[in-house]
């Protein structure tokens, strides 16, 4: 499980593993239509649905060390914010590793998102996963454009991934490693 940060922090952040237990929990994000699309995941027709195949995806990653999100707890009170992590993925024909971020509807807009995707970033160079990360983003997706923006990333372009038009952010270790030293 080499590209998961279990057990990884941050000032306000504790990252674990997916479990069963936090279902009932994550259903509330599909709940939003908006928030499934973003995610997509609106072919499923139930939040419970979607909900489902978020955990086999999320899970399958972990069976195959293919990265895949952690769950994001507040240190505050060990409330469950959303999930955040490393995403094996194949763009273009090319081996990627995706950062990648949700946040529960109601812990939206407090930086969570943020703070999660620096952590991955971060990560992911200081173990030399690779010499570049990505986020693939619906162009829709403003708000997940502007923490890809934060977190050091520049829009590359657009392209066809799963049959859908999405944006391609990217960061160079090169670049983290000038702009960290500055």
């Amino acid at each position: 499980m080499k590209y998961l940060l279990t057990h990884q922090e941050t000032e306000r952040l504790i990252f674990r593993k997916l479990e069963n237990s936090d279902f009932d929990h994550w259903l509330s994000l599909f709940e939003d239509e908006h928030t499934a699309k973003m995610l997509g995941m609106e072919t499923f027709k139930t939040p419970k649905e979607r909900c489902e195949k978020w955990f086999e995806a999320t899970f399958h990653r972990y069976e195959n060390n293919l990265g895949g999100q952690n769950v994001l707890l507040s240190k505050e009170n060990n409330q469950l914010i959303g999930q955040s992590g490393l995403l094996v993925r194949e763009v273009e024909n090319n081996f990627e590793l995706e950062i990648a971020y949700s946040i529960l509807p109601q812990f939206r807009g407090k930086g969570f998102a943020i703070e999660a995707s620096r952590k991955c970033r971060d990560f992911a160079f200081e173990n030399n996963f690779h010499d570049r990360l990505v986020s693939i983003i619906i162009p829709e997706n403003e708000s997940s454009k502007k923490v890809a923006l934060k977190n050091g990333m520049i829009f590359k372009k657009q392209i066809s991934y799963s049959g859908n038009n999405m944006d391609l952010f990217q960061i160079y270790k090169q670049e983290w490693e000038t702009r960290s030293h500055v």
